[in-house]
């Protein structure tokens, strides 16, 4: 019941939807308040659950998570394939495109709910989530990276690993400087810089590592969300020289990345050029379809990458199966792995397994309370529980590095003592 994914000029027929369709749907009766009465089963029939994604499948920068949108679906196909969830099969619309653009995001999150009735979101993988306001005030169930701070509070948004941008009051996850200090052989007497772009996601992951870093023991140096959002630097020295006079007139033994692709090619090619030999991490470089062209390889090269998941070069039988079901979602071709596959795939079964949790008589009411207790070990992102991830990450992640054209497993899996936010 799988149909194919949404164009971006379905997106684009979705903002003038907007204006004609403001009013909650409620399954054919007259409107009331959101998520109220009949309304509460949206999208959910005798035999089927609807569901849809909002991806960034496009960007101005070129940059691309389309493949969330295939991990979904591998996700979906094995659910359907096992009976579905509790007989009920999981009708997938495919993701939308918000092109990165926050009134992209609002509209796709109106047309799934308005035009769609989907009875919930999954996966959500944008850095433009505008529309979670208004997914929460319509009581849509939503699954995503908690990479946001819209993942972190709301009662019915969930982060497939839990909270990482937490609000005061939770908790930090420690796996990125517990990781670079076993690297570093400790973080006594090392020093780390810490940029990000000048965005409000930026400023908030700035704010959340640097406290981290600091309790894992690091100095850190420098912290700083400057780097423009829109468009990436085509002179980055001005930051290069920054960084490496951070530390006392010295540079940082470790230089962290909070941003996407594009930007961390550029200063970590720069940061080369100018001699640095230190650590250099991100969150986001674990592809390898980066590895075709060579100027991208050889600008990753050395660059450990943090993972909140079992690496695809893991054991794990999770694993193997996680990649049996993208081969047969790809149409039993083997295709490259990478970690929108399975962002897409692990906030697909965080829904799954609520939903089956929730019982045969599925409402929006049903789903939260099952959500309410609901708890699993050993999964590819370690073991899970809520309402506890919509305040706390899930402590666990491993650290791969770049190496001579290949990704190593630098760090194994692990799962740690988060720390309290301040």
């Amino acid at each position: 019941m799988l149909r194919p994914i949404r164009t971006l000029a379905a997106a684009a027929a979705a903002l003038a939807l907007v204006s004609a369709c403001n009013s909650a749907s409620t399954n054919g009766t007259s409107p009331g308040k959101p998520g109220e009465g009949p309304g509460n089963s949206r999208g959910v029939t005798a035999d089927s659950i609807k569901v849809g994604g909002i991806v960034s499948m496009t960007s101005a920068g070129g940059y691309s998570k389309k493949d969330t949108d295939l991990g979904a679906k591998a996700r979906y196909l094995r659910a359907n394939a096992e009976g579905g969830v509790n007989g009920r099969k999981i009708d997938y619309l495919g993701a939308e495109d918000d092109g990165q653009d926050p009134a992209k995001n609002m509209a796709a999150a109106r047309k799934l709910v308005q035009q769609d009735k989907v009875f919930a979101v999954s996966p959500m993988s944008s850095v433009a989530f505008s529309g979670a306001d208004f997914l929460e005030q319509e009581k849509v169930p939503t699954f995503g990276w908690g990479t946001l701070p819209s993942f972190c509070g709301p009662k019915y948004i969930y982060g497939f690993n839990g909270c990482l941008v937490p609000t005061p009051g939770g908790t930090l996850n420690q796996t990125w400087p517990e990781g670079i200090a076993a690297i570093l052989g400790g973080a006594r007497g090392k020093s780390v810089a810490v940029i990000a772009n000048d965005s409000d996601a930026g400023k908030f992951g700035i704010r959340t590592f640097q406290q981290g870093f600091a309790s894992a023991g690091f100095t850190v140096s420098y912290a700083k969300a400057s780097v423009p959002a829109t468009a990436v630097p085509s002179d980055w020295s001005a930051y290069v020289k920054e960084i490496l006079e951070s530390n006392g007139g010295k540079a940082p033994d470790a230089v962290v990345s909070v941003m996407q692709t594009p930007n961390n090619i550029g200063l970590f090619t720069a940061l080369k050029r100018s001699g640095y030999k230190g650590l250099l991490s991100d969150p986001t470089d674990y592809d390898p379809g980066l590895l075709a062209k060579d100027a991208t390889k050889q600008a990753l090269d050395g660059v450990h990458v943090l993972l909140q998941f079992q690496p695809f070069e893991s054991a794990d039988p999770k694993m193997a199966q996680f990649k049996a079901d993208i081969k047969a979602a790809a149409g039993g071709q083997d295709v490259p792995l990478n970690m929108h596959m399975l962002t897409g795939y692990m906030s697909a079964d965080l829904f799954v397994s609520i939903a089956q949790k929730a019982g045969k008589e599925l409402t929006v009411e049903s789903f939260q309370s099952a959500a309410q207790s609901f708890s699993d070990t050993g999964t590819l992102v370690g073991d899970r529980a809520e309402p506890k991830g919509q305040k706390d990450s899930f402590g666990c992640g491993a650290l791969v590095q770049l190496k001579n054209g290949a990704y190593e497993v630098s760090v194994p899996f692990k799962c740690y003592e988060p720390i309290p936010f301040k």
